[in-house]
């Protein structure tokens, strides 16, 4: 006879993180606590979801431990490991290479802020490299009209001298 307390536990878990929670009740691993490897398989094998359904069912795994006063086990080591190889969100360009590895050990969600700070980053470089190039275009060109007319306003002089 199992205690009430943990029946309504278990019923817990399951509404927490349904999908995760049926993973691990075909896999024969323990759902609640459960282990950042654990996590990590979970991730590898339902990586076909696509990360707009498997991160949302990690978030819920992490809420489940946290809500129970449990460490949170999608942080960081395997499962953070797992995630990142999923998401395959590429480190900043601009990072420098020691960085750049330490890019996976990053939460996804700190992953993608970083990865679309980054890019908007690089298109206002752009934007602002394009004006400049385009700025000293105008210059150059007002530059040689005005060599020009200096050069036409020497000869003119020069023609009424004479």
């Amino acid at each position: 006879m199992t205690h009430p307390l943990l029946t309504a536990l278990a019923q817990a878990r399951l509404r927490d993180a349904p999908i995760f929670a049926r993973w691990c009740e075909l896999n024969g691993v323990t759902a609640c606590p459960a282990a950042p490897a654990s996590i990590a398989r979970f991730v590898t094998d339902c990586a076909s979801l696509g990360m707009s359904r498997l991160w949302p069912a990690v978030q819920d795994i992490s809420r489940m431990h946290v809500s129970l006063g449990l460490a949170d086990p999608t942080l960081g080591g395997a499962a953070a490991s797992a995630i990142s190889a999923t998401a395959a969100v590429s480190p900043p360009r601009s990072w420098p290479g020691p960085f750049k590895q330490r890019f996976a050990a990053l939460p996804y969600d700190i992953q993608l802020y970083l990865a679309a700070h980054e890019a908007q980053r690089e298109r206002a470089l752009r934007r602002a490299q394009n004006e400049a190039a385009s700025a000293r275009q105008k210059l150059a060109a007002l530059e040689a009209k005005a060599k020009d007319g200096d050069a036409n306003g020497n000869e003119a002089a020069t023609h009424d001298q004479n």
